[in-house]
């Protein structure tokens, strides 16, 4: 199953991250190294959220993710939310339609 963390940052995100960014990155690693972390990243124009995919059987990888991230113990993320997302279409959708 597919879950996407989103993420909405503090106005002074872009100021801030450089303290966070590399404990963010090596949570990231180690999710990656895990087969959890599928692809991530911030949005630009602007610098307001991010959006994170992981691959789990339940909700519970994104969520512990959002917890330890030093981003959101540290105030630069204002809030997140997990989504289910039902993959059909591209080389690692979960439910592939069948054509």
């Amino acid at each position: 199953m597919h879950f996407i963390l989103f993420y909405e940052y503090a106005p002074d995100y872009l100021e801030r991250r450089g303290d966070f960014r590399d404990q963010h990155l090596a949570l990231a690693k180690a999710s990656i190294d895990r087969g959890e972390f599928f692809l991530g990243g911030a949005f630009a124009n602007p610098a307001d959220g991010a959006a994170i995919v992981f691959k789990g059987s339940t909700a519970t990888v994104a969520e512990s993710f959002a917890k330890a991230d030093p981003y959101v113990v540290n105030g630069l993320v204002i809030s997140w939310s997990v989504r289910e997302w039902t993959t059909v279409a591209g080389k690692d959708a979960e439910m592939p339609i069948v054509s």
